[in-house]
């Protein structure tokens, strides 16, 4: 049940990642909350429950302080990838371990 809350709040105040793409060239993601990975070929980022992969060349990240973030260059790839927050910090802890 808190999960059916906690999405419907996610959603009333607008959360989750929202993207604009402009051919290959431009990126806009609203509500990117972390770089993870950055340099001219390939971008991990942060936004609400998905995490996205960004493939391309020359890749420049521009205005984040928006609580958004544009990505300019040459975009050959997008991949999204869904966090379970938890589950995947306690997977990488066991990863350490092993």
């Amino acid at each position: 049940m808190f999960d059916k809350i906690a999405e419907k709040t996610k959603e009333a105040l607008y959360l989750d990642p929202g993207m604009h793409i402009e051919s290959n060239r431009e990126l806009f993601i609203e509500n990117c909350r972390r770089i993870e990975e950055y340099n001219e070929v390939f971008m991990k980022l942060v936004s609400g429950h998905l995490c996205i992969q960004i493939w391309g060349s020359g890749l420049k990240a521009y205005d984040f302080k928006t609580k958004g973030l544009i990505v300019r260059g040459r975009i050959s790839q997008i991949e999204f990838i869904e966090r379970n927050g938890r589950r995947n910090a306690q997977s990488a802890e066991r990863m350490r371990k092993d």
